[in-house]
This record gives structure tokens, C-alpha cells and sequence, in this order.
């Protein structure tokens, strides 16, 4: 597995517009998106992987995904189903809205 990085780290407009619209107050998620953003980048764990092969899931987002986690004591199956279903995760991940998300399974390497 490789890494690729992501090419945009913004939030969509459309992700952003629908986040703030149905969450006016905000969210855990929208809060560590709005405060952390820019802590970490792909970049950062780029000596992780290798330099070819099938492209990894973001690094970056998943070590927001990992914080997220542990700040909502989520199970690894229930941040997977956070991330495919909500839109504040979708907006702290800067992920487009009919993104898919990931498996439970997927874990940064070590």
C-alpha cells in the first residue's frame, strides 16, 4: 500500500454548507476540524509507506478519524459508520458528501 496524497484538504462547499446548516452550533467533529485543521497533513507519515503499490486510505484523515474516536468513545465499527453517515464527520474529514468512507477494519500502520 502506498501513499497518495489527498489533492485538496479543504472542506467541499457542499459538505460545508450542509455541516453548518444542520449542526448551527457545531459539533465535536466540527470543532476538531475548525481547530486541529492543518495539526497533521498526509506528508507527515509519508516515510510510512511505501513509494509503490495499490494507494492507503489518508493518513491524515485517519488519525482525525482516531481523535474523533476517542473523544466520542466510539468503537472502531461505530467511527467507520460515523464517517459513512455523518455529515460533521464528513466535514472533519473534508470529504465530499457521497464519500463511502472506510471499512472498521482500516488502521494506520505501525
Amino acid at each position: 500500500m502506498s501513499l497518495h496524497a489527498r489533492s485538496g484538504e479543504q472542506v467541499p462547499s457542499l459538505t460545508g454548507q450542509m455541516a453548518r446548516a444542520s449542526n448551527p452550533g457545531g459539533t465535536t467533529a466540527m470543532w476538531v476540524r475548525d481547530r486541529l485543521d492543518g495539526l497533521w497533513c498526509d506528508a507527515d507519515f509519508a516515510d510510512w509507506y511505501p513509494r509503490d503499490g495499490r494507494p492507503g486510505i489518508s493518513p491524515a484523515q485517519l488519525a482525525t478519524v482516531c481523535v474523533l474516536q476517542f473523544l466520542l468513545d466510539l468503537s472502531d465499527r461505530q467511527a467507520a459508520e460515523a464517517v459513512r453517515c455523518r455529515i460533521d464527520f464528513k466535514y472533519a474529514l473534508a470529504m465530499e458528501l457521497d464519500d463511502p468512507g472506510f471499512h472498521h477494519s482500516v488502521r494506520i500502520p505501525a
